[in-house]
């Protein structure tokens, strides 16, 4: 069962702070536990911005026997004598790109974080090895303490920690021992290379008050990055122009003509902070099995909790496809890569998203034809978080600036609104520049979107998530967050259930485009296919489609099936009736029986 859908049955409403009281409070109204937490930040005086420099690393074991060599990347936790406004929120983290085949990689990446407190932190780096087809082995850990900040502290240059092997791969290291006694390589404890360096006080240049010191945040650099899954692909029937993201040469046959297959794209893009302290919400206890859901309790819990998870690390998996950038802070720039991800001018495309509570905002395209529907996306994207800031659903379309009447709206008096809401979409902007083919970049580069102009689009996003039911009342504070990241970008809220009207017609109406846009694709796909189906075939489907009910991922699936059925067989009629027109054009006599006409002439012997 879906909890989005089964969530939105229940009455919204605010909570207080996640207590035995709010939990009692709830009871009373007879709403769920969840939602909107207002358990307040605790409040400190403004701590330091600190930078952090991953510069490279030396003599890491070898996780691959095959090339005597690794693909490594690191994951840093920061943690700091702050306390969390609920015990599960997560410690801030970031991660580096992957250096494939390379025991002494350089990264050279930087990590800022706001309101590092006066005593000091923890920093504890965790060495992988990346292994798209199974677990990423682990190739050590590396730990920093540093007791006590202040605005004299000499900090950290370029200084070589020993790599801890204890949590390390046993098998990396037996090779690296090997190496070592064949005189392959000279070293067996391998060291991480960092510095640290206090930037100042954390003020107002941050967004922060003078009491405001009670949380850490990530303020830089704005990372991205995309995820690709053909696998996933398949399963949800997503198609995409082959090449379109990785290699333009190879997007094109022969004859020049686009072809397409299966992929799913998975986004995420780290925004600069802080979050807005009033957007803190926890799941909705909508159904028991909820709770021991994100809390791994009981048998039903842990399978779902570890199915979860699993389906999180598949979606947001990196492997060689992966592709990432970064930006040193919001900019045009940054707007136009997340214009790319959301697919602008290719389509009407709705995106599930959710953003943490440090300002990473994960989507992936999102529809009833979806395998993820099956259980919660929203949950999905957070990894099964207790709290986020934020979720819900959101979609890119055009603005045609210029030619908007300044006529307001006579109910909310909105001219923007109002005027927006009469746009012709399908039409492209008479000042905005025609969008271009994707170009093929790097792995690790940024494309040419030069050309893109922020502000011809506009996002439209909602808080239409039942497994965290965001509080409509913040949502000008989701809007403000949103416009100082994405500049140039025109950003429109929703209420999904205050706005439901405007934003079922809106979402009906890219629904509507993405069948015109891929409607002539998928044909052609289906005529490639073997005519092997049958009227018994619909049939079975129908049965199946009952048994697994029509509500369901399972049924939604299971209908999109029957109506690829329909289409190869009408596909294979007009075929059989073409060839019957030729042969009555070439022999002058009509027969009743088109299939017969076609075998006949499949029986004639070759002439010539």
């Amino acid at each position: 069962m879906d909890p989005n859908k089964a969530a939105d049955q229940a009455p919204s409403g605010e909570t207080k702070p996640s207590d035995s009281k709010t939990h009692d409070a709830k009871s009373e109204r007879n709403e769920p536990a969840g939602g909107y937490d207002a358990t307040p930040i605790s409040r400190a005086p403004p701590g330091y911005t600190v930078k952090f420099t991953f510069h490279s690393a030396h003599n890491l074991p070898m996780a691959d026997i095959n090339a005597l060599s690794s693909d490594p990347f690191i994951v840093a936790q920061l943690n700091t004598a702050l306390i969390p406004r609920h015990k599960e929120d997560p410690p801030l983290r970031r991660r580096t790109r992957t250096i494939r085949k390379e025991l002494d990689p350089v990264w050279e990446e930087t990590w800022t974080v706001a309101n590092v407190p006066a005593t000091g932190f923890k920093l504890k780096c965790r060495i992988y090895d990346e292994d798209p087809a199974d677990h990423d082995d682990r190739l050590g850990n590396a730990h920093i303490n540093v007791p006590r900040l202040d605005e004299n502290w000499s900090g950290i240059q370029r200084h070589r920690y020993k790599i801890k092997k204890r949590m390390g791969s046993r098998r990396a290291y037996f090779v690296r021992f090997l190496a070592v006694c064949f005189g392959i390589t000279k070293h067996i404890n391998g060291e991480l290379e960092v510095s640290v360096e206090v930037l100042g006080r954390t003020g107002e240049a941050e967004g922060v008050g003078e009491n405001e010191g009670g949380r850490a945040f990530t303020i830089g650099p704005c990372w991205w990055t995309k995820h690709y899954s053909p696998m996933l692909g398949r399963l949800v029937g997503q198609k995409v122009e082959v090449g379109s993201e990785h290699d333009e040469e190879k997007s094109s046959s022969k004859k020049g003509r686009k072809t397409t297959t299966y992929n799913f794209q998975a986004n995420r893009f780290q925004l600069q902070g802080p979050v807005p302290a009033e957007l803190y919400h926890r799941y909705v206890e909508f159904k028991p099995f909820v709770k021991s859901m994100f809390t791994a309790k009981g048998i039903r819990g842990f399978i779902l909790s570890k199915t979860l998870h699993h389906q999180h690390a598949r979606v947001y998996n990196f492997d060689r496809s992966t592709m990432y950038g970064t930006f040193d802070h919001p900019c045009e720039d940054l707007t136009r890569q997340f214009l790319d991800a959301a697919h602008y001018d290719r389509g009407g495309r709705i995106f599930t998203y959710v953003i943490s509570l440090d300002g990473t905002i994960s989507f992936t395209e999102t529809g009833k034809e979806f395998g993820v529907d099956m259980l919660s996306k929203h949950t999905l994207h957070s990894n099964v978080s207790v709290y986020v800031a934020w979720a819900g659903e959101f979609f890119i379309r055009r603005r045609r600036r210029g030619r908007l009447s300044l006529q307001p709206n006579p109910t909310s008096g909105d001219a923007s609104d109002a005027n927006l809401d009469r746009i012709d979409n399908d039409q492209q902007p008479s000042n905005s520049p025609p969008a271009s083919p994707i170009s093929s970049p790097e792995q690790s580069g940024h494309k040419d979107l030069s050309h893109v102009d922020p502000s011809a689009y506009e996002l439209v996003i909602d808080n239409d998530s039942g497994t965290y039911r965001p509080n409509a009342k913040l949502l000008p504070k989701l809007q403000a967050f949103l416009e100082s990241n994405f500049l140039g970008l025109a950003v429109k809220v929703l209420d999904c259930q205050g706005d439901e009207e405007e934003m079922s017609r809106l979402k009906e109406r890219q629904r509507e485009k993405k069948k015109e846009s891929q409607g002539e694709k998928r044909m052609v796909y289906m005529q490639r296919r073997s005519d092997s189906f049958s009227s018994s075939d619909e049939d079975e489907l129908d049965a199946l489609a009952a048994a697994a009910g029509g509500d369901g991922g399972g049924g939604t699936l299971l209908k999109s099936l029957k109506r690829d059925v329909g289409d190869r067989k009408n596909a294979r009629t007009e075929r059989m009736k073409r060839k019957w027109i030729r042969h009555h054009d070439q022999t002058g006599q009509a027969s009743a029986n088109p299939s017969a006409v076609v075998g006949e002439k499949q029986d004639q012997p070759e002439q010539g």
